[in-house]
């Protein structure tokens, strides 16, 4: 098939300039390990996020792993505990709770919003301990309203937000309701730093545990006061401080190179939410116009950053149809992240028989999406919305 609109256009936003940047700083840096160019990136993050805390990792999926482990060590979750997450979700939101003990609970979706709604969970939070909320594809549901529900159970709540950095609902941003929040830079996300991911809290305690739990439970990246605490409770002179480990944890550091990429994309990020926004608007406008479909409401979010716009059909017949007139057009495809989870085969062999049918099988059956890029053309926008006219 002869493709003419890409999911992903370029590797980075403003490809000339910062492959330009790239190069330069390869060739003057002296220091390519995790450095200050990573600690600059998060810090500017968390500020553009309005968190306190930002804490870079090679991937959101290393994200989340170095996340549910920070978590345990701190005891806020312990291995058996029930961990409800969004059907409707990519496998490594799903992965680090099987891999590190917990036990998987999924949550339906609600059709108009692709997200876990409050009446969904409602039905299973009296049993669960933790949330890893997934945002889906820039939206959510009625996140203000899980966030008081959790509080008021006492359950951890999380968000996976790699998938809407920039959307907006409540007055906030979308991955500032949870306890923590995580990101992904890879490649076809948001903003690109090839891969990479980073983890957002406003909690000392988790972001000590994070520095830790990111490379291998040392101390080496806590703030003084906290390394002299962890020597004199746990008796490490200096000489052998460099090589105690005090906690489990993972090698999940990124490099200078990763870094000098984020810093270079997170100037353009406004930019990039910007077009998007306008371009979901676009898609949106043609497709509720089309009753084929089953029509999105956002219209409880200030701002949506979508990456990827959705099409959910009526049938597997209509579904089949519009995948063709992408596929006649070369327009390039995908299932809707990953489709209803629950029906992968590692959580079939790893989770039994927890499975939930609904919504989000309907939209595994069903849906497909595109890519809502920054760079699209006039042309390419033309050649989307005629798929999406019946």
């Amino acid at each position: 098939m002869d493709i003419r609109v890409r999911l992903i256009k370029s590797a980075f936003y403003k490809e000339k300039e910062t492959r330009e940047g790239l190069a330069a700083f390869v060739r003057d840096a002296s220091l390519f390990s995790m450095d200050r160019e990573c600690r600059k990136f998060e810090e500017d993050f968390a500020k553009k996020q309005g968190r306190r805390f930002a804490v870079f990792v090679t991937s959101g999926s290393a994200a989340n792993l170095v996340l549910i482990q920070a978590l345990l060590n701190l005891d806020r979750l312990r291995r058996g505990d029930k961990v409800g997450f969004s059907s409707l979700t990519w496998s490594t939101n799903v992965m680090p709770l099987i891999q590190l003990g917990l036990v998987p609970v999924p949550l339906d979706s609600n059709l108009s919003t692709l997200n876990v709604s409050p009446r969904d969970l409602e039905e299973k939070i009296g049993d669960l301990q933790g949330l890893f909320l997934t945002n889906t594809l820039g939206f959510c549901d009625d996140i203000g309203k899980i966030k008081s529900m959790c509080e008021a159970k006492g359950v951890v709540f999380l968000e996976d937000n790699c998938e809407s950095l920039g959307s907006k609902a409540g007055g906030r941003l979308l991955g500032n309701f949870g306890e923590a929040s995580t990101f992904s830079f890879f490649v076809g996300h948001h903003m690109s730093t090839i891969e990479g991911g980073m983890i957002c809290t406003d909690d000392d305690e988790l972001h000590n545990m994070l520095l830790m739990t990111r490379i291998h439970g040392w101390d080496r990246n806590l703030p003084g006061t906290e390394q002299d605490r962890l020597r004199r409770e746990n008796g490490v002179d200096d000489f052998y401080a460099k090589y105690t480990f005090y906690d489990l944890a993972f090698n999940a550091r990124p490099t200078e190179i990763n870094g000098f990429l984020g810093n270079a994309q997170l100037g353009y990020l406004d930019e990039i939410v910007f077009r998007r926004e306008g371009n979901y608007k676009l898609f949106n406008y043609v497709a509720r116009k089309n009753d084929d479909f089953f029509p999105l409401d956002f219209s409880h979010m200030e701002l949506v950053s979508n990456f990827a716009y959705p099409v959910i059909c009526k049938s597997r017949t209509l579904a089949e149809k519009y995948r063709k007139k992408c596929q006649e057009n070369g327009v390039e495809t995908r299932p809707i992240i990953a489709g209803d989870i629950s029906k992968q085969p590692f959580y079939r062999k790893y989770a039994g028989g927890t499975r939930v049918s609904g919504n989000a099988e309907l939209v595994h059956e069903n849906g497909f999406y595109f890519g809502n890029n920054p760079e699209l053309t006039e042309d390419e926008l033309r050649i989307l919305c005629g798929i999406l006219e019946k």
